[in-house]
């Protein structure tokens, strides 16, 4: 399914399970994929929405260029607009988390319970991956260290889902990198009206775990959930523990 954004470029989404809205929303320069291996446990207590950045997936290049998280938020509202829903959990992980801070902030008649995975809030405020760890990134050995950022050396499943969407065009991947780059929200966390949850891996060198010590405080009454050991795609290797949390946590807000 597709929705126009208001520079008349296509948003994809798709809608998976009964139950209170519940929007997913993925890391930067990946498709609604991300989310394959959780999505079922979502969608049995939840409509879930899973909806692809510009740029991804099943939607189009920005039309007009531009790329951001505040952008995105608005293309998510468009989403669910077209759907009729006027309230939604919101579930966003890394660059989705951070498109998921921006709704909250610009949009909280629209949001239900609010879920923040593996984020930042922000370069001016929040920790950014080590330097190190970037020029390794951009090295010959991207891939493989990529794999080892999102997952302990035990994990046995299958990383690609989490490692970008191939099909993205090259304009598009770079919108990505400023969109995640760019983005803050530190002056607006305080603002933040939806029951919140936190959760974080503590081997996170990606998105550094103190970016969630950083939220959680910032954001009025924000529960905080640590995963030891976990690293950068802790909602999929360690899902088994995440996903009852998160579970659990809209639950207990809702809309």
């Amino acid at each position: 399914m597709r929705v126009r954004a208001a520079d008349g470029s296509g948003i994809g989404f798709d809608v998976v399970g009964e139950g209170e809205p519940l929007v997913l929303l993925a890391g930067q320069a990946n498709s609604k994929a991300w989310w394959d291996s959780v999505r079922a446990e979502f969608a049995g207590a939840h409509r879930t929405i899973a909806v692809d950045a510009a740029g991804t997936g099943d939607s189009d290049d920005a039309a007009d260029g531009r790329y951001g998280t505040a952008r995105f938020a608005d293309d998510v509202v468009a989403v669910l607009d077209h759907l009729g829903v006027e309230r939604a959990h919101v579930y966003g992980t890394s660059m989705g988390g951070k498109t998921a801070q921006r709704l909250a902030i610009d949009h909280p008649g629209r949001l239900g319970a609010l879920v923040l995975g593996c984020t930042a809030p922000g370069r001016r405020h929040g920790l950014t991956t080590p330097p190190d760890v970037v020029q390794l990134l951009i090295g010959p050995k991207r891939r493989e260290t990529l794999i080892d950022l999102m997952y302990t050396p035990s994990f046995t499943g299958d990383p690609m889902k989490v490692l970008g969407d191939a099909a993205m065009s090259p304009e598009a991947t770079r919108g990505h990198k400023r969109a995640s780059s760019q983005h803050e929200a530190w002056d607006g966390l305080p603002g933040i009206t939806a029951p919140t949850l936190v959760v974080h891996g503590t081997d996170d060198l990606l998105a550094p775990v103190a970016n969630a010590r950083l939220i959680a405080d910032r954001v009025p009454g924000a529960k905080l959930f640590l995963l030891e050991g976990a690293r950068h795609a802790y909602f999929d290797e360690f899902g088994c523990q995440a996903t009852p949390a998160v579970l659990d946590f809209l639950h207990g807000h809702p809309l």
